[in-house]
C-alpha cells in the first residue's frame, strides 16, 4: 500500500472513530436542524410564491436553458427562486450528516437510522416534485402535492426529534378514549391543511402573475378550511384535558402548545381573510402549518412509553 493509500485509510478509520456511538447531543442537534430546515424551506418557498417569483428560474434542474444560476437579467426574482433552490443542498447536506451520525448505532437505534434515510430520500423527491411544478407552470395541483410533501417531512422531522430525545418506541399504556380523540385530532388536522392547500389554489397568489387557478370560489373554501381549523382546535381542548385527567404530563404538555399555535393560527387566518390576503400572512400562516403538523405529530408520539 502506498504511503497515499496508507494516509487516506488512516483519516477513514479516525472519522469512522469520531462519529457518535450512541444518541448524544450531536446527534440530537442534527435533528432538531433537520427539523428546523424543514420548516425553513417551506418559509422559503411561500416567498418564492408570495412575491410573484415562482418562474424566476422558468426551467429546472437549470436557471435557464443556458445557466444553472440566476442571472442579473432576471432580476430580484430569479435571486429569489434559484435562493430556495440553494437551500435545498443545505437540506441534503444535514440528511446526510444525520444519516452519519447515526450509522454506527444503527443496530441499536434502527427507528434512527430508517427515519434519516426516509428524510434524505423525501428531500429528493420534493426537489424532483418542485422541478415538475416549474415544468407545469405552478399548476395549483403540482404546488399542493408540493406543500403536502414538505408536511409530511415536517412530521418525519418531528419523529426524529422525539425518538432522539426520548428514546425508542415503546408500548401505548394511554386511555383507549384519549387514543381515539388523538387519532381522530389526526385525522382533522389533515384535512385542515389539504383544505388549506386547495383555498390557497383558489386565491391570487399563484407564484406569477400567468399562472392558472384551481378555479374554486375562494369565499367558500375559506369557510370549508375553517370549519375543520375549529374541529381540530375543539379535539385539542380535548386531548389535553383527557390528559391532563388521565395524569399524561407530556401528552398534556404538547396539547397544550398544540392549542396555542391552533389560535395562532386562527387569529392568523381570520386577519388575513379580513384585509386582502396580505402576502406577509400567508406565509405566517404557511408556517404554523407546518408546526401544527409538527406539534400534532408530537401529540400521538406522547401516547407511548
Amino acid at each position: 500500500m502506498t504511503e497515499a493509500a496508507t494516509r487516506s485509510a488512516s483519516g477513514v478509520e479516525r472519522f469512522r472513530a469520531w462519529l457518535p456511538r450512541t444518541v448524544d447531543r450531536r446527534v440530537r442537534l442534527l435533528a432538531w436542524l433537520s427539523l428546523a430546515s424543514q420548516v425553513l424551506i417551506v418559509a422559503t418557498g411561500g416567498a418564492v410564491r408570495l412575491t410573484g417569483s415562482g418562474l424566476g428560474c422558468p426551467t429546472w434542474p437549470l436557471c435557464t436553458a443556458e445557466s444553472i444560476v440566476a442571472t442579473p437579467e432576471m432580476g430580484i426574482h430569479g435571486v429569489i427562486e434559484f435562493g430556495n433552490r440553494l437551500l435545498t443542498f443545505v437540506l441534503i447536506v444535514i440528511a446526510a450528516a444525520m444519516f452519519l451520525a447515526v450509522s454506527q448505532f444503527r443496530r441499536e437505534r434502527p427507528e434512527l437510522f430508517r427515519l434519516s434515510l426516509a428524510l434524505g430520500f423525501g428531500i429528493i423527491l420534493q426537489a424532483v416534485v418542485g422541478g415538475f411544478t416549474v415544468w407545469l407552470n405552478l399548476h395549483p395541483g403540482a404546488v399542493g402535492v408540493h406543500f403536502m410533501i414538505s408536511v409530511v417531512l415536517v412530521a418525519l422531522a418531528t419523529v426524529l426529534v422525539y425518538r432522539a430525545t426520548y428514546g425508542p418506541r415503546g408500548a401505548r399504556n394511554a386511555p383507549n378514549g384519549l387514543v381515539i380523540a388523538t387519532h381522530l385530532l389526526t385525522g382533522v388536522a389533515a384535512v385542515a391543511i389539504y383544505m388549506g392547500v386547495l383555498t390557497t389554489g383558489a386565491g391570487p397568489h399563484a407564484g406569477d402573475e400567468l399562472s392558472a387557478r384551481n378555479g374554486l370560489d375562494p369565499a367558500i373554501m375559506q369557510h370549508l378550511h375553517a370549519w375543520p381549523g375549529y374541529a381540530m382546535l375543539a379535539l385539542a381542548v380535548l386531548v389535553a384535558v383527557w390528559a391532563r385527567l388521565a395524569e399524561r404530563d407530556r401528552t398534556f404538555r404538547f396539547s397544550g402548545w398544540l392549542i396555542v399555535a391552533m389560535l395562532a393560527q386562527i387569529a392568523v387566518g381570520i386577519t388575513q381573510s379580513r384585509t386582502g390576503l396580505p402576502e406577509l400572512l400567508v406565509g405566517v400562516h404557511m408556517v404554523l402549518a407546518c408546526v401544527l403538523a409538527s406539534l400534532t405529530a408530537a401529540v400521538v408520539l406522547s401516547l407511548r412509553r
